[in-house]
């Protein structure tokens, strides 16, 4: 399932998604704002420059807002149908997760929008 080549090997382990070797952010995964999306250049093995033009991961974000939407409604169904929170208490334990998951987001959109542009090649 997870074989190099595909997508979801390069979207999980943060790899290029040309050649799924060199890493695609410089520093692992983070809490520190200012290293959260830090990105190489080009990959340091196959020398893909990420930054295919000028403002390209400005798509990220409408990714990431799919992310978002899709977590806020999850968390609200499960915090509300399983734990039977009222309206404000699944409120804020949506705010809560998206604040938790925000790293996680904010790179996960980033590498899933360049791997829409970007196919594996040996």
């Amino acid at each position: 399932m997870l074989k190099k080549g595909t997508k979801l090997y390069s979207i999980l382990k943060g790899k290029c998604p040309q050649c799924n070797e060199g890493d695609f952010f410089k520093h692992k995964f983070t809490f520190n704002p200012a290293k959260i999306t830090t990105l190489h250049s080009n990959c340091p093995n196959c020398n893909l420059k990420y930054m295919m033009e000028p403002s390209f991961f400005y798509g990220a974000m409408y990714v990431n807002y799919g992310i978002t939407v899709a977590l806020s409604v999850a968390v609200f169904v499960i915090s509300s149908v399983f734990f039977g929170l009222e309206l404000l208490q699944s409120f804020l334990a949506i705010i809560i997760a998206l604040i938790l998951l925000a790293p996680v987001n904010l790179r996960l959109s980033r590498i899933l929008w360049i791997n829409m542009f970007v196919s594996f090649k040996k």
